[in-house]
């Protein structure tokens, strides 16, 4: 497990300023692979499949994750491919967590 996977997402109360450059960079060198940063806002990863089904399965995988840290990304479901954004809406920004639960969306993909 890697050290942001071992962590748990804190909900974000508001009033805190989101994540910028150094500190962005810091925690994408923690992160696997295949992560993007957009605007310094959010992060995306676009996961691939062989088939449909093991796709919708691993976006339920995500669907726990997310309930059991509190913590919802954006996931989109085609055929063959899942692709994930996640931020901070309440401040509509990126935090720790979001690293957080990216580490955790990666390490149910090698279960």
């Amino acid at each position: 497990m890697s050290e942001l996977a071992a962590k748990s997402c804190v909900p974000c109360q508001g009033g805190v300023p989101p994540l910028k450059g150094a500190e962005i960079e810091g925690l994408m060198q923690k992160l696997g692979g295949g992560w993007a940063v957009k605007d310094e806002h959010h992060l995306e990863k676009l996961y691939t499949f062989d088939d449909f089904v093991t796709a919708l399965a691993f976006t339920n995988r995500i669907g726990a994750i997310a309930e059991e840290q509190a913590h919802h990304p954006d996931i989109h479901l085609a055929w063959g491919k899942v692709r994930v954004t996640i931020w901070t809406h309440k401040i509509n920004g990126l935090t720790e967590s979001d690293f957080v639960l990216a580490a955790k969306v990666d390490e149910a993909r090698a279960s």
